[in-house]
C-alpha cells in the first residue's frame, strides 16, 4: 500500500514544502496538490518537483473545465518531465459552484468531457497529430477562421503514458475511472461501505477495461493519528465534513450529500445541509454522525489503527492518502513512519 500525503491548498504551503525532505526520507510515497478555487495546483507541482527527488506527485485534482484538453495534456506532459517522470495527472470535474461561480464556464456533461479529455490527453502524449471528433471537443475546431491545423506536441515527452487518476464518487463517474483511468481517487471513503455503494460501478468499468492500464489503483483518503489521547482528533473533522455534505452544492446538486445518503445517513444528511445552507455552520458540525467520522479515518490505538488498515485493505485500497495530525513536524514525521511500517 503506498503512503501519500495531500497539502492544503489554503495557506503554510511553502513552509510545508521545505518539510517534504523529511517526508520523503520517512517513506512518503506521493504527495497531492489541489486546486479549487485557490492558488493554482500547477506552478506548485512544479516548485515540489524541484526541491523533491524520489516522491511522486500528482494534481488531486485539475478542474476538467478550466483548461482545454489540449493543455491539460501539455501540462502533464510538462510536470513529467521536469520531476524526472514522477507526475499523476488527477483529473475531476468539481462541481457547479466553482466551474460557474468562479470559471464562468458552463458544468455540461462531466461524464462525457472526462473521457474526451483522457482521449485528447494519451493522443498528445504519443505525439500523434491532434485530429479528434467527439461530442465535446472538435480538434482542429470546426468552423471559427477555418486556418486551424492538426498539430503534434513540438516535445517528446518522458513517458508517452502518465497515469491519470479520477476522482468520482458518483455511479457513472466511478465506473468511467475503473474503466479508462490508472487510479481512483473517492472522497469520503468507508471501507465497510464501499462495495455497497461502488462495487457493481466498479465490476462493470473493470469489464470494459484495457489491460494495458493495470490494475486499478485505489486512492483513499483518511486523518491519521495514534495513541491513546488522540481521539479528539475526530472532531476536527466535523466542519469540513459539515461543509461538503451541506455546503457544497445546492439542495438537490450535492454529490457529498448523495454519498452520505448511499452510505445510509438521510436523515443526517438532510439535516445537515439544511442547517448549512441557513448559515447554523456549527449545528449542522453537531449532525455529522461519529460513526461516519470513525470509519473514515485511521484515529486510535496503533492496534485500532491496523484494524481499520485491514479493513481498506479488504476494500481494495491501494494508496493511502493521509493527513497526519500532531503537535510538531518531527511527530507528523514520525507518524508517517509509523504508517508506513504498519501498511508494509
Amino acid at each position: 500500500m503506498r503512503i501519500g500525503m495531500a497539502l492544503n491548498y489554503s495557506g503554510g504551503f511553502k513552509e510545508t514544502v521545505a518539510e517534504l525532505a523529511d517526508y520523503e526520507k520517512a517513506g512518503l510515497d506521493i504527495v497531492f496538490v489541489a486546486e479549487a478555487y485557490s492558488f493554482d495546483a500547477v506552478s506548485q507541482l512544479g516548485y515540489i518537483a524541484a526541491r523533491t527527488e524520489r516522491l511522486q506527485i500528482a494534481s488531486g485534482i485539475l478542474p476538467i473545465y478550466s483548461r482545454t484538453p489540449a493543455l491539460l495534456a501539455m501540462t502533464a506532459a510538462g510536470l513529467d518531465y521536469v520531476s524526472d517522470g514522477r507526475f499523476t495527472l488527477g483529473l475531476g470535474a468539481s462541481g457547479p459552484q466553482v466551474i460557474e461561480g468562479f470559471h464562468g464556464v458552463p458544468y455540461t456533461a462531466p461524464l462525457g468531457r472526462t473521457r474526451e479529455v483522457i482521449e485528447i490527453c494519451r493522443k498528445v502524449w504519443r505525439r500523434e497529430r491532434l485530429e479528434y471528433s467527439g461530442k465535446h471537443y472538435t480538434l482542429p475546431l470546426e468552423g471559427g477562421t477555418g486556418l486551424g491545423k492538426p498539430l503534434k506536441l513540438i516535445n517528446h515527452p518522458v513517458r508517452e503514458r502518465i497515469p491519470v487518476v479520477i476522482a468520482a464518487i458518483g455511479p457513472k463517474n466511478v465506473e468511467l475511472a475503473a474503466e479508462l483511468a490508472e487510479g481512483w481517487e473517492p472522497i469520503f471513503f468507508m471501507p465497510e461501505k464501499a462495495g455497497e455503494v461502488w462495487g457493481s460501478s466498479l465490476a462493470v468499468g473493470r469489464e470494459r477495461r484495457d489491460p494495458v492500464l493495470g490494475e486499478l489503483d485505489v486512492i483513499a483518503q483518511a486523518v491519521l493519528a495514534i495513541g491513546d489521547d488522540v481521539e479528539g482528533v475526530l472532531e476536527l473533522g466535523r466542519s469540513m465534513a459539515a461543509l461538503y455534505i451541506g455546503g457544497m452544492g445546492a439542495k438537490g446538486r450535492n454529490f457529498y450529500n448523495d454519498l452520505a445518503r448511499r452510505y445510509g445517513y438521510e436523515k443526517e444528511a438532510e439535516q445537515i445541509q439544511d442547517l448549512y445552507l441557513e448559515g447554523k455552520k456549527k449545528e449542522a458540525e453537531a449532525l455529522v454522525p461519529r460513526e461516519l467520522l470513525e470509519r473514515m479515518s485511521l484515529v486510535g490505538s496503533e492496534g485500532h489503527v491496523r484494524e481499520r488498515l485491514a479493513a481498506l485493505r479488504e476494500a481494495g485500497v491501494t494508496t493511502l492518502n493521509v493527513a497526519p495530525v500532531a503537535r510538531t513536524h518531527e511527530e507528523r514525521v514520525a507518524l508517517i513512519e509509523k504508517i508506513r511500517d504498519l501498511a508494509s
